[in-house]
């Protein structure tokens, strides 16, 4: 990345930073509906250290979007979390993950798999991944933070009334987008936390980070590594890195589009550094891109903000910070994630338009304005292009599963191709043929 590219990005931050500070502001809060719950249950099972992930991730915040001017997030490594959390993981293990995970996609970003990778697979198959999170968000939020509510229970600050009241205002704010809506809904579920937080009487207090080194003892390194590294491989490689890109160019095509190595060497450099140090393993994902965007992000400045804001809290409060985030509402961070998953979801809608990166260029060569109706497929290739798509969709998200849905839209797309490649097998079969008469 030269001296001019960075240069460029700074002035894109700065200018859209000084004319849409409150969007920025906003959207740079649009992903904490998925970051503080995991933060937090792996905090209070004291597999992470609370302050150092709000410090490493801060810091990863501030440098992501001084390198890439995009609301990139910094995301929990949820298949990790979610092993860590059942498993009730010890430091060492969760660390032992991190680290695994970090190696090999630095391995694979190194050697260029990475970007073969990427390019080897055909976009209905990227959607459908997109998509197929999108679903998983909304499901995952409904199920697990706004189903088990009640109309006047947990509390009078959390209830199912409040998460309808949040989800109108979700509504209205899609008519009015200019509405600071995340802002807004955090700064209220933050008032709530404080008021609840100061009855039971356990107020955060200054406590000043001690930094502590996390080293894994072979019995946490194999833990980590087979039974929650492992799993993530395929989530982080296609959700956090191939798809990320995708969106950033299908959200942001005014602003220079990551690289997939580039993205893959943040990837892998976070984790490498952070799990060191106690901090909880993250990456870049879609879904918090896309909730960003949503709730007015633009820049990498919006990320900056939140990183600075991560960076001071975790140095100067620390650990403290735990009762009173566990009282953060889940009302509203449910709809959050809700709104995030919906904007995922909408990004299958270019499928077969010019915001697909495979027929942007066809089409404008073609000259077509026509944004829906793209000249360049025909309606058999439209319906074999959104079957893809649904199959990954579909198997990704009743499995739960990224490389579920990932082989099994590889399978239908190469199945479609079948025809055509007996086709030009036999055509050179017949060339030969002639040749040799």
């Amino acid at each position: 990345m030269t001296a001019q590219t960075l240069r460029e990005i700074s002035a894109h931050n700065l200018r859209t930073f000084k004319h849409h500070y409150v969007s920025e502001i906003s959207g740079s809060l649009g992903d904490l509906g998925t970051f503080l719950p995991i933060a937090i249950a792996l905090a209070v099972n004291g597999t992470v250290s609370l302050a150092s992930t709000l410090i490493f991730s801060g810091v990863y915040n501030i440098l992501t979007g001084l390198f890439f001017g995009i609301p990139l997030p910094v995301q929990p490594m949820k298949a990790i979390a979610a092993v860590a959390i059942a498993r009730n993981f010890s430091n060492g293990s969760i660390a032992a993950a991190g680290i695994f995970v970090g190696a090999c996609i630095l391995l694979f970003s190194v050697t260029g798999l990475l970007r073969w990778f990427a390019n080897a697979i055909p976009v209905p198959v990227i959607k459908g991944i997109q998509v197929g999170a999108g679903l998983s968000l909304v499901i995952s939020a409904c199920g697990g933070m706004l189903k088990p509510l009640g109309w006047i229970s947990p509390s009078w600050a959390d209830n199912r009334i409040w998460a309808i009241a949040a989800f109108v205002a979700l509504i209205v704010t899609n008519i009015y987008r200019r509405v600071p809506y995340a802002l807004a809904l955090f700064a209220v579920g933050l008032v709530f936390a404080i008021i609840r937080t100061a009855l039971s009487g356990h107020m955060p207090g200054f406590e000043i980070w001690h930094p502590y080194i996390v080293i894994p003892n072979p019995r946490q390194w194999q833990v980590g590594a087979l039974d929650a590294g492992v799993g993530q491989i395929p989530l982080t490689t296609l959700n956090s890195i191939v798809a990320v890109v995708h969106l950033s160019h299908d959200l942001l095509p005014d602003v220079r589009t990551p690289s997939i190595t580039h993205i893959g060497l943040s990837v892998a450099a976070m984790n490498l550094l952070g799990c060191w140090f106690g901090a909880m393993p993250v990456c870049h994902g879609s879904g918090g891109l896309a909730a960003q965007y949503r709730f007015g992000a633009r820049s990498g400045a919006s990320v900056i903000f939140l990183g600075v804001l991560k960076l001071s809290i975790g140095l100067l409060f620390g650990e403290t910070l735990v009762d009173l985030l566990k009282r953060f509402p889940a009302a509203f961070l449910g709809v959050m994630v809700v709104a995030a998953g919906l904007e995922l979801i909408g990004v299958g809608e270019s499928l077969n338009t010019t915001g697909a990166r495979d027929l942007g260029q066809a089409e404008s060569t073609l000259g077509s304005t026509d944004q829906h109706l793209g000249p360049v497929l025909t309606d058999q290739e439209r319906k074999r292009r959104w079957t893809v798509m649904m199959i990954t969709v579909g198997l990704l998200v009743g499995f739960k599963n990224d490389a579920i849905g990932f082989i099994a839209g590889m399978l239908c797309h190469w199945a479609y191709e079948i025809p055509s490649w007996w086709e030009k097998r036999r055509s050179r079969w017949s060339e030969g043929r002639l040749r040799l008469d």
